[in-house]
């Protein structure tokens, strides 16, 4: 049952040298390269926070000395807990509530009541959810845009050249560009007295799948283009269906080329987005930093710098997570992706 368990877990890429020195297999070379791996991205962490917090005792601004890393810890756990106490004046609100009709119906079980939603202020938390919402949901617009569309431009080289100029054109512009014309297009198509999302999510979304498109459309091009002719020959000689070809032959070629895109993308998309909140006060983790820095506390300087490395850290996952995801769907799995 134990063997079972550690071939399973061997095939998860990161803790592979973990499972082998479980089995005792070449204990030393697993323990090096634990070490390599996991040991020395942890002391240079340690060598960075040494660096900053000497640097920040001798960086003086307007708002006060710059935060060293114990002041960013302490402002992130007052950040957590206004998290909690607005979560439970939240509980309190709906149980008061609650009582109120409940008492309200045990007089009259005719009485109309009323069950109204809880409008505090949005904590730290809240942002952060709002803004992980806001850019899968552009990521994932721009991915079914972009990955048929590339797929014909690599199959079609007819097709490839008359969308290519389009592409080269609007693939530098920047999120800022965009922002003010999605702005306006939203505001004035998007009108309705009960409407499913809020215009600032919509108007963030939109500027997120303009931006995260090109770099997944592109790559897919060029994964598909370079199948191996000899595939495609196979598929007619087989005669597959076009949209067998495309299922078999296609995706599982073009797969690296594919995830390298999509992975560009939602790095793009989540920096996009930081900066679009920012620039149109649209709810989220940009807002939270504009918001701080014209508040101009003691404590906003560290609260800046919670949310930078919130940021940071929120993108690497990410990034890890769709390399997670390129493993898990991938044919070749001896394959090194970084």
């Amino acid at each position: 049952m134990a063997t079972a368990v550690l071939d399973k877990l061997e095939s998860i890429g990161g803790i592979t040298p973990l499972v082998k020195l479980c089995r005792g297999d070449q204990p030393l070379a697993q323990i090096n390269t634990i070490f390599r791996n996991i040991g020395v991205p942890i002391l240079a962490f340690l060598v960075f926070l040494l660096l900053w917090s000497w640097a920040a005792g001798k960086v003086q601004t307007s708002l006060g000395q710059l935060p060293g890393p114990s002041q960013v810890i302490e402002q992130a756990s007052g950040l957590w807990q206004e998290h909690k106490t607005e979560r439970e004046k939240a509980v309190a609100f709906y149980e008061r509530q609650e009582k109120r009709n409940a008492a309200k119906l045990a007089k009259d079980p005719d009485a109309k009541v009323k069950w109204r939603t809880y409008n505090g202020r949005p904590t730290y938390i809240d942002q952060i959810w709002t803004s992980l919402v806001t850019v899968f949901t552009g990521f994932l617009i721009a991915s079914i845009i972009a990955i048929p569309i590339g797929i014909l431009c690599g199959l079609n080289q007819t097709l490839y050249i008359a969308l290519n100029p389009l592409i080269q054109i609007f693939k530098p512009v920047s999120p800022l560009a965009w922002l003010p014309i999605v702005t306006m297009v939203v505001s004035a198509v998007y009108v309705s007295s009960d409407p499913m999302f809020a215009k600032s999510f919509v108007t963030s979304a939109i500027t997120v799948t303009l931006c995260c498109l090109w770099p997944t459309l592109l790559n897919t091009t060029v994964g598909v283009s370079g199948i191996d002719k000899d595939l495609i020959n196979v598929s007619k000689v087989l005669r597959l269906s076009w949209f067998t070809q495309i299922r078999k032959i296609v995706l599982p070629s073009a797969i690296p080329m594919i995830f390298t895109g999509l992975r560009l993308s939602l790095g793009v998309g989540w920096m996009v987005l930081i900066a679009a909140e920012m620039l149109a006060q649209n709810p989220g983790l940009g807002k939270f930093v504009w918001d701080e820095f014209q508040n101009g506390s003691s404590n906003s300087l560290g609260r800046i710098m919670v949310a930078v490395f919130t940021i940071g850290f929120i993108g690497f996952i990410l990034d890890r997570g769709m390399l997670a995801l390129q493993r898990w769907i991938s044919w070749d799995k001896s394959a090194v992706l970084r």
